[in-house]
């Protein structure tokens, strides 16, 4: 078990004690919007648990089936996850409506805050861990997880800060329009999840800032080579295939060429984790460049 698949089941174990206590401040209060913080709890859960179960396909070495690996599996994680946290936000918005049709006081409001500030607390701590971890090893299926955490978190902010004010005011029909407010931005959240990954699966291209260090990389490494051009990225998973054109002198050996794209290969991998390099070599007398060089 490698270090994301770690982190993924550690998120589901993390998930799994919070939801406990936001169903307990529920149970505490009655309040519904502390149901619904606590239904995307389960949500997360649920989510982690994809995650795990993504991250080991994606750990799979390459074979005959898949000569490019299994990384994309990590999207396929994060497109269940945004289909669960939508269906998840129609759920709470099929109680609010109930609950605005029939508005009920809350029991025992200061002990279920209590529980659930508890709850949000260790969510923002493992948030604020799972995203710096996600961003660092690479991993869509962790950030996506992170995201969705962190967006738990500023939900549970809300809900807090609205079951305080119904407290406070006695007006009992806030607390399923704050439900609905949740559920509206819990919704907007699965949505961009979903179209994250789903440019993911679309094979979309490195992010402008890697695609400029890479041509830096080819440019710092490339000596003895005429020129590069028509570098091509995109993202699958954790890995990032670059391929590109080396222009070299049409009079340079097959050794010397070669000693070339060694250089760069190892110099781009070294900077990149993940990255997965392939040259095409062309002798200057017959290149066909396609756009500005970067070397």
């Amino acid at each position: 078990m490698d270090r994301t698949q770690k982190a993924a089941l550690a998120s589901a174990l993390i998930g799994a004690v919070v939801t406990a206590l936001k169903f307990a401040a529920y149970a505490l209060t009655g309040s519904l919007a502390l149901y619904s913080d606590a239904l995307e709890s389960i949500i997360n859960v649920v989510a982690a648990g994809f995650a795990f179960a993504a991250l080991r396909v994606a750990a799979r070495p390459a074979d005959a089936e898949h000569p490019f690996g299994h990384h994309k599996a990590e999207f396929f994680s994060a497109v269940i996850e945004g289909a669960l946290i939508i269906v998840a936000a129609l759920l709470i918005l099929r109680e609010a409506i109930h609950g605005i049709l029939e508005p009920k006081p809350l029991d025992a409001p200061l002990i279920g805050l209590a529980v659930n500030a508890l709850a949000t607390a260790i969510n923002l701590a493992w948030a604020t861990a799972l995203l710096g971890r996600g961003k660092a090893w690479s991993s869509p299926a962790l950030v996506a997880d992170a995201r969705h955490v962190m967006a738990d978190v500023v939900t549970s902010g809300g809900v807090l800060l609205g079951v305080t004010v119904v407290m406070m005011t006695g007006v009992a029909v806030l607390d399923p329009i704050i439900a609905g407010l949740v559920a509206l931005n819990i919704l907007w959240s699965g949505w961009g999840m979903v179209r994250e990954s789903v440019s993911g699966l679309m094979d979309e291209a490195a992010p402008a800032e890697m695609v400029a260090k890479i041509r830096r990389l080819i440019s710092d490494h490339g000596e003895g080579a005429l020129e590069a051009h028509d570098v091509r990225t995109r993202h699958a998973g954790q890995a990032t295939f670059i391929d590109f054109h080396l222009v070299v002198p049409g009079e340079m050996t097959v050794m010397e060429s070669h000693a070339i794209c060694d250089r760069l290969e190892t110099a781009i991998e070294t900077a990149l984790p993940g990255a997965v390099v392939v040259i095409h070599v062309e002798p200057g007398e017959h290149a066909k460049a396609r756009g500005l060089p970067v070397i």
